[in-house]
């Protein structure tokens, strides 16, 4: 039975598990955004860029991890601080192409502990080093094994869906999308300037505290 499931797993292109590990980054990806939102605002708002319940800017960044990290031979806190460096330069670089696209920030840490000219900060940088080992060391294992037990059928059903819906959210969103509408970005602004003023709560406000002591 184990060798049966072996082979079926094995018959699934790179591409098709690619997609698969992408789509449930991104979907965990936005859980993690919501729950922050809760914790720091105490209201549900809608998170990410698409429509649907993803931020595929988590897909990408968790692949491009997990892949890069196996080739770095290091311990945990190693895989913690080049993560953490990691995200914090890519993070500003997007920040600065985004503003010189669109004319508008898209983020803005103005306030925050250890911010660098408001495009990243201490705080994220910390979160998402702690992010990354959590996700080689659990989310990684526990997402291939839950792939592996769904069988070849259903996995190729799921792939063309996946994809077919990511595709046209996609399309729609960039269609309904102009420079005069920026609807994420404006959302994404007024949230950032929520934080800013002290509008947090929970957790997150702790943390601020903390850093300003």
């Amino acid at each position: 039975m184990e060798k049966e499931k072996l082979v079926e797993t094995n018959q699934l292109s790179e591409k098709q598990k690619l997609l698969l590990y992408f789509f449930t980054y991104s979907f965990l990806g936005w859980i993690l955004e919501t729950v922050f939102c809760i914790l720091t605002l105490g209201v549900f708002n809608k998170r990410g860029f698409l429509y649907g319940p993803v931020c595929p800017i988590y897909g990408f960044g968790a692949i491009i991890l997990i892949e890069s990290l196996k080739k770095i031979k290091t311990n945990t806190a190693g895989k913690f601080f080049i993560s953490m460096i990691a995200f914090t330069i890519f993070e500003y670089v997007v920040s600065v192409v985004l503003e010189s696209l669109f004319g508008l920030r898209w983020w803005d840490y103005t306030g925050w502990p250890g911010n660098i000219n408001g495009r990243v900060c201490l705080i994220g940088g910390i979160a998402f080093g702690t992010f990354t080992v959590a996700l080689i060391k659990l989310i990684a294992p526990v997402t291939i094994d839950m792939i592996d037990s769904v069988s070849l059928p259903a996995l190729h059903i799921m792939t063309c869906v996946i994809a077919f819906v990511m595709i046209a959210d996609t399309v729609k969103t960039v269609k309904c999308m102009d420079s005069s509408k920026l609807w994420y970005v404006e959302k994404q602004a007024e949230f950032m300037n929520e934080l800013r003023n002290g509008r947090c709560v929970g957790l997150v406000k702790k943390i601020k505290d903390t850093f300003r002591r």
